[in-house]
């Protein structure tokens, strides 16, 4: 493989990390690594998320800039008398993504390797090929040929499985393919916004957050929004990419490597008009590309910060992302370099007058 630059080192090490919902510590700590030499204060809510505050005036506006940490996977629930183990999804799962996949089981003894077992089409009748196997008979195969022995090597029901997949550069090289880009993407868009931030003036308080529990009801962003009590909140996420065969242009539209999706409505909001015009105009001042896109069947993170407390102004922005909720997914540099430039340009444009503007308008 070739040697990754300090850019790729850090995406790299973000994907790779192991993070399900509800046991993020890992993918916390290489964010905390990476944001915190640009951050004036670094510190976790009590259900995990992590809080880097980068200062710019103290009594400025807070403006929150938050990935979640979490990734979708599963997590062990019964070990059978022959050493197999049976699991729950945690996030969405499409069945028909999970067969004969890789997977790796974070255990109190370490870390040991499993597979989600399949039967061979040879002894498949031919109508019980077509149907999609389903998840409730799914089962992890790591090896073992007793309860007692799966035991030994320490997994215990409760136990995280972690979808396995390498961070590879494509043959593009401005294509990157790895696991869990959604949502790590986001954690590296919040820190690379406070790094090019560092020795900008601006009149603002600005929170890199990365968020827990995402994947199972946009928990984490609860917190840490209640934590901070911002004035304007953004989620970055992965979003929807329509460029491959099978997609129309009524389900999704959006290419990779034409700019940050501005999400317009998701199941969780309705983005805020003020917020909104003010992100589009600041984009389209600097020539930054974008694309609009909305996401009918899923939500992000503002779902959770445009509800707390007495309401915050927010918007989701997102990365045009291929093969989302399965063990790899694939975007465009492009795309990341645009969306942090862009939230770096709405900073800088934001002051005490301009927030109140958009929250009424």
């Amino acid at each position: 493989m070739t040697k990754l630059n300090d850019r790729l080192t850090m995406l790299k090490e973000l994907t790779d990390a192991k993070g399900i919902s509800g046991n993020e510590k890992e993918a916390r700590e290489v964010m905390k690594k990476y944001i915190s030499a640009y951050a004036t204060e670094v510190y976790t809510d009590h259900l995990g998320s992590l809080i880097a505050k980068k200062v710019g005036k103290e009594d400025g506006p807070k403006v929150m800039v938050a990935g979640h940490l979490d990734e979708i996977g599963f997590m062990v629930t019964r070990i059978d008398d022959n050493g197999f183990l049976y699991f729950q999804t945690i996030g969405g799962w499409w069945s028909q993504v999970m067969l004969a996949q890789r997977v790796t089981i974070q255990t109190s003894k370490g870390d040991i390797t499993g597979i989600i077992g399949s039967k061979p089409p040879h002894i498949m009748p031919a109508e019980a090929r077509k149907k999609p196997y389903e998840i409730k008979d799914m089962f992890i195969d790591i090896g073992a040929a007793s309860r007692e022995e799966a035991e030994s090597f320490g997994v215990r029901p409760g136990d995280s499985v972690i979808p396995y997949f390498e961070f590879t550069q494509m043959k593009n090289e401005k294509l990157l393919l790895a696991k869990a880009w959604d949502n790590r993407i986001g954690c590296a868009i919040a820190i690379e916004v406070l790094k090019q931030l560092k020795d900008v003036e601006h009149p603002n308080v600005v929170y890199g957050v990365g968020t827990v529990q995402e994947e199972v009801g946009l928990r984490g962003a609860k917190t840490a929004t209640n934590t901070i009590k911002p004035d304007i909140g953004f989620a970055v996420d992965t979003g929807i990419a329509g460029d491959t065969p099978g997609i129309s242009p009524k389900e999704a539209d959006s290419k990779l490597g034409d700019g940050p999706q501005i999400i317009l409505y998701d199941a969780s909001m309705i983005s805020h008009k003020g917020v909104r015009d003010f992100v589009v105009k600041t984009a389209e001042t600097n020539d930054i590309p974008f694309q609009y896109a909305n996401i009918a069947g899923g939500g992000t993170d503002s779902g959770s910060i445009h509800l707390t407390a007495n309401g915050v102004p927010a918007l989701s922005i997102t990365i045009a992302t291929r093969y989302i909720h399965s063990h790899a997914a694939m975007i465009h540099q492009d795309d990341f370099d645009h969306a942090v430039q862009l939230i770096v340009e709405v900073i800088k444009g934001l002051d005490a007058d301009k927030v109140k503007e958009i929250t009424f308008n």
